[in-house]
């Protein structure tokens, strides 16, 4: 199968190295089985074939027994919505992922480049460390969801503080966004430093845990809370594969063939900062998914972003909750950061794809 590229204001062919369709089929199905596994795995011994009979009576409205409740409520209320965030911020790093090395042109480009991760990070650390004293009286009101709020309000600010500056009379320069990115979030990894030392036992151990990403915070209510900012996301990055696609030409030859490059670069900050904000928001910082599953796409099937964008979010999906599931039973009953295990996974994978193309790289 064949893509679209772009070559001196033509469409040239781009090869597939496997066909487009397939491999999303394919990826498809397996991020279906990684749920599926993520709803069989954990410390409750139920298996999914208990899932079909439990809903079947819960429909009837028939009375269930003491051991039958349980199930039900493990699978239902804990389980599902575990393996369905474990899906949407999979995805949503993938696909963000894929974006910003599309974007910067760059395999090493990370969605924590424009500083979505540290922002957050750093609004999470004064609610955690402050939120019982200083700023106590003005975040009852959120209750249990003042960290996910603060955590996508930090990540979203830093991303409108980025953007403001690296835009000059209507153009956004992306060397200053990459530079900008990384001040930003050295900036806010030294104020969250501060925050961490402030801390008590008690607040270095949630900030700590928090820092290492998990899915054990997910909920029915939470995940509704992240769907409208995980919709504008996905409706930013959906339209950007033609124009990453010219890009890999270069920003002046993509904006002579017509390619309307600033919109893509205000779509794609707006998107990856929803996207990411709302995924740090609700389940921690968890690295490597977003660099390591847009190498493993373009690996598969090449460089066109059609293809590339769907591909990082399912591979991305695949990766999270097959992570979930070995961090909930490597060390059960207890669960490990999942973080931990992303990284484990990811670091030795990233290593292999840096010595197989180190001489493009050089």
């Amino acid at each position: 199968m064949t893509g679209l590229s772009f070559e001196r204001g033509r469409e040239v062919p781009v090869r597939i190295r496997t066909s487009g369709p397939a491999l999303l089929a394919g990826l498809a199905v397996a991020a279906l089985l990684s749920a599926l596994l993520s709803l069989e795995v954990g410390a409750t011994g139920i298996g999914l074939d208990r899932l079909p009979p439990l809903a079947l009576a819960v429909a009837s409205h028939r009375t269930l027994s003491p051991d039958q409740q349980t199930a039900w409520l493990v699978l239902a209320a804990i389980r599902l919505p575990r393996a369905v965030l474990g899906l949407a911020a999979g995805a949503a790093l993938g696909a963000s992922g894929a974006v910003m090395q599309g974007l910067f042109r760059n395999p090493l480009a990370d969605p924590g480049l424009i500083g979505v991760s540290a922002g957050a990070a750093l609004a999470t650390a004064v609610v955690i460390v402050l939120g019982d004293g200083t700023l106590a009286a003005l975040l009852a009101p959120l209750g249990a969801w003042t960290a996910p709020a603060a955590g996508l309000v930090g990540g979203l600010t830093a991303t409108l503080l980025l953007y403001a500056l690296a835009t000059r009379q209507g153009t956004t320069s992306i060397g200053v966004v990459l530079l900008g990115g990384m001040a930003l979030s050295a900036f806010a990894g030294a104020l969250t430093g501060v925050l961490v030392f402030l801390a008590n036992d008690q607040q270095l151990r949630d900030l700590t845990f928090w820092t290492l990403g998990s899915l054990s915070g997910a909920s029915w209510p939470r995940i509704l809370a992240q769907l409208p900012f995980l919709a504008v996301g996905a409706a930013c990055l959906t339209p950007l594969a033609h124009t990453l696609n010219a890009l890999l030409l270069g920003e002046a030859d993509a904006f002579h063939m017509g390619a309307r490059v600033e919109r893509a670069k205000q779509l794609a900050l707006l998107g990856v900062a929803c996207l990411v904000g709302a995924t740090v928001s609700s389940v921690g910082v968890i690295g490597f998914v977003g660099v390591l599953t847009p190498n493993l796409a373009r690996l598969a099937c090449g460089p066109d972003h059609r293809i590339v964008l769907p591909a990082s979010a399912l591979l991305g999906a695949i990766l999270l909750l097959l992570s979930d599931a070995i961090a909930r039973t490597i060390a059960a009953p207890a669960e490990m950061p999942v973080g931990v295990v992303t990284a484990v996974i990811g670091g030795p994978c990233f290593f292999w794809l840096l010595l197989r193309d180190r001489e493009a790289l050089r």
